[in-house]
């Protein structure tokens, strides 16, 4: 049944996944409904609204994840970045997240799900300092755009951008950026099965010259 959800959802989206993947990604699902029963990782425990909630959610934002190096901040059960790092085996994702129980399940779900293009590294966001910067920095569940700017703005490559998964329009949140960050584009995304609404907010820093 899962599969069936799964594939079709896929096709919508227009991801073309090798059966190993979408193999990959219930496998996931199937870690993170076990884990989570110990560890509260996801409120969701039907395994086919974790398929559109938590898989095509997360792959939704793949045509605007551009290459290069991947964060994804505050990735707690591993949302975006596991499953963007089974649809992309070719690039690579550092996900980050201050909980050491999640932290432990995110690195026991990589193991297990042979993603060797996945690194994990358990840190508070402000207090992180990479070897090198990110192209792309990713998050889900974070708070306010303004916060996550702050608090991410120097794990980001000046050529890089920030991507911040949101539900309905977040007008307000926008007003209140600070001038170090540009709006690039907030894009409306439409999720198989999920009804409700869904935005990408895309950030870059702030050009001097542009302006």
């Amino acid at each position: 049944m899962g599969t069936e959800i799964l594939e079709k959802g896929l096709l919508i989206l227009g991801f073309k996944l090798e059966q190993r993947q979408v193999g990959g990604l219930l496998a996931y699902i199937r870690l993170l409904e076990k884990w989570s029963q110990r560890y509260n990782l996801t409120a969701i425990r039907n395994p086919a609204e974790m398929i559109s909630k938590h898989l095509l959610d997360s792959l939704s934002i793949g045509p605007y994840l551009g290459v290069g190096r991947i964060l994804d901040v505050g990735s707690g059960g591993g949302l975006p970045g596991i499953p963007l790092a089974i649809a992309y085996p070719e690039r690579e994702f550092t996900l980050l997240d201050k909980s050491t129980k999640k932290t432990r399940f995110l690195i026991q779900a990589s193991i297990e799900l042979g993603l060797s293009n996945v690194s994990v590294v358990c840190e508070r966001v402000e207090a992180y300092r990479p070897p090198y910067l990110f192209d792309v920095v990713v998050t889900r569940a974070f708070a306010k755009l303004a916060d996550f700017v702050v608090q991410v703005g120097h794990l980001c490559k000046p050529s890089g951008y920030l991507l911040a998964m949101k539900g309905g329009f977040p007008e307000e949140e926008l007003k209140e950026l600070p001038a170090t960050f540009d709006i690039v584009e907030v894009c409306a995304l439409s999720v198989p099965g999920l009804n409700a609404q869904r935005h990408l907010v895309k950030l870059r820093p702030s050009r001097a010259g542009d302006h």
